[in-house]
């Protein structure tokens, strides 16, 4: 899975984008945003608020019920500014 990262995700993580294997018990997005913190220290920081960060499962907007395959390319974006 390659995963893309924006704004301060970006920095926090680093780098823009890597490529993951995805655990075969990883089924959906909202499996996968709980597992991410639990890779490390820094998925753990990088994902202390992931709640705010939409996600987007091969260019298209995905909730935390939408199925993740290891071939898929996932965008996750933070909000750019506060309101």
């Amino acid at each position: 899975m390659k995963l893309k990262y924006f704004a301060w995700l970006r920095d926090s993580m680093g780098c823009d984008s890597e490529d993951i294997v995805l655990p075969d018990d990883i089924g959906n997005v909202g499996m996968l945003l709980d597992w991410l913190p639990t890779q490390g220290e820094r998925y753990a920081r990088a994902f202390e608020f992931i709640d705010v960060v939409l996600v987007s499962v091969n260019r298209q907007y995905a909730d935390r019920d939408h199925r993740v395959r290891d071939d898929d390319e996932v965008m996750l974006v933070p909000p750019i500014a506060g309101g």
